[in-house]
């Protein structure tokens, strides 16, 4: 074992105390696993609801295609949304550890308001068999403040937790010790197999418990684990190695921005050594990097211009300015991905509403519609799996990239994949509608004799881009971030789902409306046997394309941020040793 000053962290981690910790006694692997824990039960308890929240909406509280759809989106785009206030508050007040704790308790919350809505009689209206819904009594004020509150704190609670959990894992290991930045690299496959394994069961066993036992079991399941699951973080405390606030992100990146338009008159000196910077000792006794200036973004530069004056808001350092074009340089990249997260909201949404129109029946058993969901889960798993153990190693021989391909260049097969999904999903839907039309089922909206399975691809297909862009995307909008700013920079893959959910409630009410102008039938209604949702479909393959023109452009114009450590140099060896450390361990970091 290390001892003395060899055996101190160099990355500024300590305990909840201040005081700097020993790595021999905090972090590593025996705190993750307390950490690792959390995210397993927390995926099961967030995928438990929103997988079979439009069932509930649509058989509980009556409500229409297009109302409970967008409530859907709504309230998934505003759980990937908060984030961003969450990983504000840990990096300028709270720091992760206490921002997590906080949040987790309402979480905790929300999940038992939830419990409890869904199964007392009286907040929710009595049941319903007619097939008309607007035939059916709607939930009162009350019954629908209450459960939309729980849903809404909920969505609060995940802010805070669903930044930081992943940074305080992360934080456990030491960038600056050769052994420990290894094992960083196995961490972050271990914590997306735990969001693997929590979501696979959500989306089998709780929507089947939901679907065929009850609605009060299938919440208050996930609700128990998430308890036990922050019990479980709790008994890992003494073992965690905490980083403090180092301020907010958006106020550093404010004063550059400002600093910059004050100083629009004063020319940036052709010598980059004539910048403000501060020394290296000043970064190194924080385990922070300095970062050289660059070309780009050449504005911001006269931020870091000497004038005479110090104050913050007219005189910013060489790092804090290169920090500030990282973050600003990945927002094309950012609206590139708004689309293809309104294609993921169709999984919860329109797809499960299209599985409950056709046979579920395997002898004695149903199938719940939103168990397909699971189909997504798996076959990414499967091809995450391929990827790092095969395709990585045959494209690395051709491009000397130790990822094999470059992120954005794995993005953009990812939104190639989401083309082909909405094409499959346009014919698979033409040809529903198409055996409806043919058994007489269009008007009543009765079930069409076609296997549940015949929406099978667009499910599977869902899974492969997902293994390539989301993927890509959380370790890209991770990796690019400056190390001051990993909250925010992880918060960018969030708000890309949140920002997906709401374009897609606004794409559905807007389409909706439009082709129902003029005395048309429309293409959303509540029977879907009498929708066009091919045509909504083919409206999505058509705006994917033309989203991928756009990430080819923007990915031409981007520029990845320079090397700040030798972490090339020492993937380079670590690659040399795969027999010890597997290929699947090689994605995460570059």
């Amino acid at each position: 074992m290390e001892n003395g000053l060899d055996d101190c962290t160099q990355d500024g981690t300590v305990d909840l105390k201040g005081n700097p910790v020993l790595r021999s006694k905090r972090g590593g692997w025996r705190a993750c696993s307390f950490v690792v824990v959390y995210e397993v039960f927390e995926r099961m308890a967030y995928y438990g609801i929103s997988s079979n929240l439009v069932v509930y909406l649509t058989t509980k509280l009556h409500e229409g295609t297009v109302r409970s759809s967008n409530n859907v989106t709504n309230w998934v785009g505003t759980i990937w949304m908060t984030p961003i206030l969450g990983a504000y508050v840990a990096d300028a007040h709270l720091g992760r550890y206490w921002t997590f704790l906080t949040a987790s308790v309402i979480y905790l919350l929300g999940m038992s308001l939830l419990t409890l809505s869904v199964s007392l009689p009286a907040l929710r209206p009595p049941p319903c068999k007619d097939a008309n819904l607007d035939n059916c009594r709607k939930a009162s004020t009350m019954q629908l403040a209450v459960f939309f509150g729980a849903l809404y704190t909920l969505a609060v609670g995940t802010g805070g937790t669903k930044p930081n959990i992943s940074t305080i894992g992360a934080d456990q290991f030491d960038d600056f010790h050769p052994k420990e930045k290894a094992h960083k690299l196995s961490f972050f496959n271990w914590w997306m197999f735990s969001i693997f394994f929590g979501t696979l069961f959500a989306n089998t066993v709780l929507v089947y418990i939901q679907d065929n036992v009850g609605w009060a079991l299938g919440y208050g399941l996930p609700t128990l684990g998430l308890l036990i699951s922050v019990a479980i973080f709790l008994a890992g405390t003494p073992f965690y190695r905490h980083r403090l606030p180092t301020g907010s992100p958006f106020t550093r990146m404010a004063k550059v921005i400002v600093a910059a338009l004050r100083k629009s008159k004063v020319s940036v000196p052709s010598d980059p050594k004539e910048l403000y910077e501060l020394d290296l000792e000043e970064y190194a006794k924080g385990g922070k990097f300095r970062i050289d200036s660059t070309p780009t973004l050449r504005f911001l530069n006269k931020a870091a211009v000497k004038t005479g004056r110090t104050d913050p808001w007219m005189l910013c350092s060489v790092t804090q300015v290169e920090e500030t074009k990282q973050m600003l340089r990945m927002i094309p990249i950012l609206i590139a991905t708004f689309v293809p997260s309104t294609m993921i909201a169709q999984i919860n949404t329109l797809f499960v509403k299209q599985g409950t129109t056709l046979d579920r029946q395997i002898g004695s058993f149903k199938i719940p519609p939103a168990s397909l969901g699971g189909f997504v889960t798996l076959s990414m798993l499967v091809c995450v799996v391929i990827y790092d153990r095969f395709f990585v190693s045959i494209a690395r021989r051709w491009t000397k990239n130790p990822r094999g391909i470059t992120l954005l260049q794995r993005m953009g097969i990812g939104l190639v994949f989401h083309v082909i999904i909405m094409i499959a999903a346009s014919l698979i839907e033409r040809h529903r509608l198409s055996v409806a039309r043919e058994h007489g089922l269009v008007e009543n909206g009765g079930q069409i004799p076609l296997t549940i399975f015949i929406l099978l691809p667009q499910f599977v297909l869902m899974g492969v881009a997902d293994a390539f862009l989301e993927v890509a995307k959380l370790e890209f909008f991770y990796d690019q971030a400056p190390e001051s700013m990993k909250s925010l920079g992880t918060s960018y893959s969030t708000t890309s789902l949140g920002i997906g959910n709401f374009l897609s409630s606004f794409l559905l009410s807007t389409v909706s409306d439009i082709t129902k102008k003029h005395g048309h039938r429309g293409w959303i209604l509540n029977n879907l046997n009498a929708s066009r949702l091919d045509y909504y479909y083919a409206f999505f393959a058509i705006l994917n394309f033309l989203n991928f023109i756009f990430f080819l452009i923007v990915n031409r114009l981007y520029v990845y941020k320079a090397e700040v450590s030798d972490s090339m140099e020492v993937l380079a060896e670590e690659l040399k040793g795969m027999t010890l450390t597997g290929p699947n361990q090689v994605s995460s970091h570059e």
